[in-house]
């Protein structure tokens, strides 16, 4: 697995972590046929420590997208040191298939909430990026572990939300921005979604508040159309 420790390392210093990969068929969807593909994602507020220290609100302060710019460049490098091609889940129509790779490639499975959930990081982590590789690479066995929400009786991710945005019609998202826009909402903007939180497994992974913040930030703008 040394190469595998390779793409660890050049990884580690921005906060950023292997989350699995997979050699692809030709039907997943990978834009010209790599022999591998390494998923590149976060667990987290590690990554979000690398991206305030190397000047978020700095060099990216007038990006619409900060992050995306963050990650991009960030992954465009690690490419360029490994011999990969990077891939983003930003950037589209059309968008490259994450989630599907994401199931392919880690224990990750589509939760209550309609975000994918993770055995240890449970709601706390996310898929930035992808490495294609034109030669196949060794790959640990797959992480084959079942789906946490199977075995969790109360789901308090389905109760807790104070305006029942999460019901058996999906994700009503013109109420959940409606609550977080208003002051009774605030709880939510400043530590991150109640319902999200309410969920047992990964508290360890809970984004820190300013992390939080940052994305329910981004997600209010991108609903109201900012």
């Amino acid at each position: 697995m040394a190469e595998i420790d390779r793409i660890t390392d050049a990884l580690t210093p921005h906060g950023l972590i292997v989350r699995g990969g997979f050699h692809p068929a030709a039907d997943d969807g990978v834009p010209d046929d790599p022999a591998t593909l390494i998923m590149v994602g976060n667990a987290g507020s590690a990554m979000w420590q690398a991206v305030e220290a190397s000047g978020v609100g700095g060099r990216y302060s007038e990006s619409p997208n900060p992050l995306d710019d963050w990650i991009g460049n960030v992954l465009r490098e690690a490419a360029a040191a490994l011999g990969a091609t990077p891939l983003f889940p930003f950037g589209g129509p059309p968008h490259l298939p994450f989630q599907r790779w994401a199931q392919k490639a880690d224990a990750v499975y589509p939760s209550p909430l309609g975000v994918l959930i993770h055995p240890d990081y449970g709601l706390w982590h996310a898929y930035r990026g992808a490495l294609a590789f034109a030669e196949r690479l060794d790959l640990p066995s797959p992480d084959s572990r079942p789906r946490p929400c199977d075995t969790c009786a109360d789901k308090p991710c389905l109760t807790v939300c104070p305006v029942d945005a999460f019901g058996p019609n999906g994700y009503d998202v013109p109420v959940c921005v409606a609550h977080i826009s208003a002051s009774e909402g605030a709880d939510c903007m400043d530590l991150g979604c109640r319902a999200r939180r309410a969920c047992p497994v990964g508290k360890d992974y809970i984004y820190e508040p300013v992390h939080a913040a940052f994305h329910m930030t981004a997600f209010k703008r991108a609903q109201d159309g900012d």
